[in-house]
């Protein structure tokens, strides 16, 4: 529905239940961030796997498992669990896996640990998707996907790099970068070794997709834009249902790398600047950022709204502002965001929803184009009220995203 000039009465709770959109099946639906339980179509007296991952569903070691199960449709169980940075690990996790890394997997009642160890296992058991892991070309391929971590690390990780050490980290990573985008080159199709995504790519994704993201905001370097190659790479999963439901968002990323990674630093530069604005506000950066081809924005927005709808008390109850403050203003915003016209919050609202604003959880609580839409809905009602910003996000840990007023509800 096209803005107009009227502002809006927000709606009521009863009204903005009657326009969500129901949620897709979570067993055999598509590859969601919600599932407990996946069987694609086998019985569940079938199940040999059991994935043990992160409740925010933002680990980049557990994506490469998760995507690898979704891509050959192991039937398998989810069990979830807090990583450090957002909270307490479960005793009942520590039981079992003393260290509490993550992902860790139950193949057959074996416990695995370790995210390469684990593709192992699932290859021997169920076979490889596409080459073998220990192939000669699968080698390689994963040395040179350390390789392009190692520089990507050096670049962002480092504090108080001087200009020309800035130049040089950039160089590295770069021509790293081309490495891949050759190898990108070998053969026809958009995947590293044909038309279909197999084992290698997986073991890229999570990483690059965390790179986009980072050294935008942090760097200013747009790596879609910069080369060609991986930006097909991307557009090509962006395609695909089973890559969608993992996907993270520039903001998610952003703001969750500092903890994981003992600290992000920016290079100060007006370009870095100028994305993590543009980031921070909800606007994200467009294609750099993800282009999901034919997505319907108005389902997107009543998808985002029944997410928030399932978790709407306890959303108010977290809120700065209080449970019964913030009602309105919550109300406002989803207003806002189905119907596209402006709803003023009541005065002093602005910091409450920027709160929200910024702990929108990608994919752990809707799909990227949902939570774009919802950021942005959320910014553009606090402006109505002013320029107050919410307390700047933690960079040590991410306490405030604690799951468990959350997990009943999930």
């Amino acid at each position: 529905m096209p803005p107009t000039s009227e502002s809006a009465e927000p709606l009521s709770w009863l009204e903005l239940a009657g326009l969500a959109k129901a949620e897709p099946d979570r067993i055999e639906g598509p590859t969601s961030a919600q599932a407990n339980l996946r069987l694609f179509g086998q019985p569940e007296s079938s199940l040999m796997v059991t994935l043990y991952r992160d409740h925010h569903a933002w680990c980049p070691y557990c994506q490469k498992i998760w995507l690898w199960l979704e891509f050959k449709r192991i039937p398998y169980r989810i069990r979830k669990v807090t990583m450090r940075c957002y909270g307490p690990k479960e005793p009942w996790f520590l039981e079992k896996v003393p260290s509490g890394m993550l992902p860790a997997l139950e193949l057959n009642g074996q416990l695995i640990t370790e995210s390469d160890e684990i593709l192992l296992a699932l290859e021997q058991q169920f076979g490889p998707l596409g080459m073998a892991m220990t192939s000669p070309d699968a080698l390689e391929l994963r040395r040179l996907e350390r390789l392009l971590f190692q520089a990507w690390c050096i670049w962002l990780c480092s504090p108080r790099l001087s200009p020309k050490q800035q130049t040089l980290a950039r160089d590295q990573f770069q021509g790293i970068a081309l490495r891949f985008e050759s190898e990108l080159n070998q053969v026809e199709g958009p995947f590293l070794r044909g038309q279909e995504p197999q084992t290698v790519d997986l073991i890229f994704v999570p990483y690059v997709e965390r790179m986009n993201a980072s050294l935008a905001y942090y760097k200013g370097y747009r790596l879609r834009a910069e080369h060609p190659a991986i930006d097909r790479w991307f557009h090509a999963l962006e395609q695909l249902e089973t890559y969608r439901g993992t996907q993270s968002d520039f903001h998610t990323h952003a703001h969750d790398l500092p903890p994981q990674m003992g600290g992000c630093w920016s290079d100060d530069a007006t370009e870095a600047q100028r994305l993590a604005e543009r980031i921070d506000r909800g606007d994200g950066l467009g294609e750099d950022e993800a282009c999901w081809v034919g997505v319907n924005q108005a389902d997107q927005a009543s998808i985002a709204l029944g997410r928030v709808l399932r978790h709407q008390q306890r959303l108010r109850e977290v809120n700065p502002m209080g449970a019964d403050a913030f009602d309105r203003p919550l109300r406002c915003a989803l207003t806002q965001l189905i119907h596209n016209t402006p709803c003023p919050p009541p005065s002093g609202s602005a910091a409450g929803l920027r709160y929200l604003r910024d702990r929108i959880s990608v994919p752990r609580d809707m799909p990227l184009p949902a939570a774009r839409l919802l950021r942005r809905a959320l910014e553009s009602t606090a402006q109505l009220d002013g320029p107050k910003q919410a307390k700047p996000l933690p960079v040590r840990d991410r306490f405030d995203q604690d799951p468990r007023p959350f997990i009943s509800g999930s």
